[in-house]
């Protein structure tokens, strides 16, 4: 199902659209992170040494970069929702203005993309995150319903997510109220 028309992204607010992202990013964390756990068969030597030296480090690569992206998601869905600079630091344990260095341009790339027009990017992978993460935050509802699907096949004796645990969650804009804009 997705959202069609003109105004597609206006139901839902920027924060859910922000949270949304941060789902999906630890989403992919944490099906990277749980694909190195299982020993491969065939991975080790009969002495235990590797049979495929750095394919195991470039995993991990793979697992720290989706969690810095999942780090950055959810600074900025805390910056949409209102939280200022100051409590960001504090939490990190960082002055304001290192928090701030630290996230403006995630938390400008994400206002940027929930303003540009959808268009096809070309530029390799970073174009390509960039390209799914604007869809997300223009076609929430779709992403929503995937994560549901993705929440529900892995879900682990958590029998209070009910039917819809992302897409159930989303926020929806008043459209009588302004929208603020944190700095």
């Amino acid at each position: 199902m997705t959202e069609s028309g003109a105004g597609a992204t206006a139901p839902y607010t920027d924060a859910a659209r922000a949270r949304l992202v941060m789902a999906y990013e630890a989403c992919e964390l944490a099906d990277l992170a749980r694909a190195a756990v299982p020993i491969g068969e065939h991975e080790l030597n009969p002495d235990g040494t590797t049979r495929a030296p750095g394919t195991v480090l470039a995993d991990a690569a793979r697992v720290l970069a989706a969690a810095q992206r999942f780090f950055e998601a959810a600074a900025v869905f805390e910056r949409m929702g209102g939280t200022d600079w100051q409590l960001i630091g504090e939490v990190l344990y960082v002055t304001p203005h290192t928090a701030r260095m630290r996230f403006a341009m995630p938390e400008t790339a994400f206002r940027e993309e929930l303003l540009s027009p959808e268009e096809t990017r070309s530029g390799g992978a970073a174009a390509e995150v960039t390209s799914l993460r604007a869809h997300m935050a223009r076609q929430p509802l779709e992403t929503a319903l995937d994560l549901d699907d993705w929440v529900l096949r892995h879900e682990d004796g958590d029998s209070d997510l009910g039917t819809a645990p992302v897409s159930g969650g989303l926020v929806r804009r008043d459209p009588h109220r302004r929208t603020e804009n944190f700095s």
